[in-house]
């Protein structure tokens, strides 16, 4: 049997634990009324004490942070002015130093000096503030440096501008006076060129005198071949005025070749002139072959008298001044001739070209005779080969022209090169120049143009 307590000692155990507990909340009410007391009031927890330590550590780091970031910014800033400012420097030395150069030509002793001295002090600037880097020594204020800076660089610049455009004036007055040196001296190779042409034109009229005195019986080949050289040099005498025209009216001269000798190849740039020789030496001889020379209000038999009438025909226009003789006898076959040829040989399009109108057209048409360095060279031209015609006829035998085909083998019988230099060993030819001559049996060579020679092809 269990053995039973009695209730009162229960009781008694009920109240001793009721007192202990008792005891001990008041003791630890007592720790924390202690720890207020101490906290001025103010109860604070062991987590929230961590918090602030941990604030305050922060807010001294981010003020430290903040100073350091104050110094970083300032020492940029020191460093922008001073580059700023070693710029400019440059600048002024450059201005100087072309300020110095400019003083050199024409010579001048005070501004070398100033300018001299310019160079010196900014070297003397830049030296300093190289120091001071070095030592750690500047005071600048950032603002205020690239202010300054700025404004010694503008005017470091615009000094150099100065002096460009100072340099510039003197390089073209300089090349307006060899502009002008130029011009004279130009003239000067004009007028010169023109006397020479006079004495060799003198020259030749002395040469033709010989004719003067010629007679029918003794009229032979060798004459026709004497005064046709007289001809081509009238031919080649208008043929550089001409393109001397063309090229003052600002005409491209490869394209006319192009059309007058297509896919001819030269030699040399100035052998381009036989293409245009070629096209008016073409177009004078044109019906030289019939003895009204291509006139149909002038046909004549071939006979004995027509041949005493060429032949006193050339003796009687031998001597005369061509542009002279147009004023006065503009009904004559002469002056019908010159007409048809200069209309033929000039066309429209290119007078308006050359000359800006057609008044020489207009005045011929009308039986007048232009008074302009052109006419009056094509003019003794057409003289030249109307005189040419008459002695051919002179003959009193059949005449006849020839042109020799693109391509055909060179044959030294028929036709004579005008560049003996550049003769291939079997050259084939690329344009006729001057158109040959037959009367009666005599034959007078064609005068041609070869293609350059040709490297043999490397095996």
């Amino acid at each position: 049997m269990d053995t039973l307590r009695p209730k009162s000692a229960f009781n008694n155990n009920n109240k001793q634990s009721k007192l202990a507990r008792t005891f001990h909340k008041v003791i630890n009410l007592r720790s924390a009324t202690s720890k207020i007391a101490s906290n001025n009031g103010i109860c604070l927890l062991t987590s929230q004490a961590k918090v602030k330590e941990d604030r305050e550590h922060f807010e001294k780091h981010r003020h430290l942070d903040k100073k350091e970031e104050e110094f970083k910014a300032r020492n940029r800033a020191v460093m922008e002015a001073l580059l700023a400012k070693l710029f400019a420097g440059i600048t002024s030395i450059k201005a100087a130093y072309a300020e110095l150069q400019m003083a050199q030509n024409p010579y001048n002793n005070e501004a070398i000096q100033m300018a001299d001295q310019s160079v010196v002090n900014e070297l003397k600037a830049i030296s300093e503030l190289k120091r001071s880097f070095l030592k750690k020594e500047l005071d600048l204020s950032p603002q205020v440096t690239l202010m300054l800076a700025e404004i010694q660089e503008q005017q470091g610049l615009m000094k150099t501008y100065e002096i460009t455009i100072k340099k510039l004036e003197s390089e073209a007055e300089h090349k307006g006076t060899d502009i002008y040196s130029l011009q004279k001296k130009l003239e000067d190779c004009v007028a010169f060129n023109k006397s020479l042409e006079n004495k060799l034109n003198a020259s030749g009229s002395l040469s033709l005198s010989m004719f003067e005195n010629l007679r029918l019986s003794v009229l032979s080949p060798t004459h026709f071949v004497q005064f046709q050289q007289h001809t081509l040099r009238s031919v080649r005498s208008f043929v550089r005025l001409m393109i001397r025209e063309m090229e003052s009216a600002n005409w491209d001269l490869d394209t006319a070749i192009k059309f007058i000798e297509p896919d001819s190849v030269f030699a040399k740039q100035s052998h381009s002139c036989f293409a245009f020789e070629s096209f008016v030496s073409k177009t004078m001889l044109e019906g030289f072959n019939n003895p009204n020379f291509g006139l149909p209000s002038e046909s004549l038999p071939l006979n004995n008298k027509t041949q005493l009438l060429f032949f006193e025909k050339f003796k009687k226009l031998i001597s005369v001044n061509s542009k002279n003789f147009l004023a006065q006898n503009p009904s004559s076959s002469f002056c019908k001739f010159t007409r048809a040829k200069y209309l033929q040989l000039v066309h429209a399009k290119m007078e308006c070209s050359l000359f800006g109108n057609l008044n020489q057209r207009k005045l011929l048409s009308t039986g007048g005779v232009p008074d302009s360095s052109f006419f009056v060279a094509f003019a003794e031209m057409s003289m030249r080969v109307w005189l040419l015609h008459c002695l051919a006829f002179s003959f009193g035998q059949q005449v006849s022209i020839f042109q020799v085909k693109k391509g055909s083998r060179f044959s030294e019988v028929y036709m004579e090169s005008v560049t003996p230099n550049d003769v291939d060993t079997e050259p084939s030819v690329s344009f006729t120049v001057v158109p040959g001559f037959k009367i009666g049996k005599t034959v007078i060579q064609s005068q041609v143009y070869l293609p350059p020679v040709t490297a043999p092809a490397s095996r």
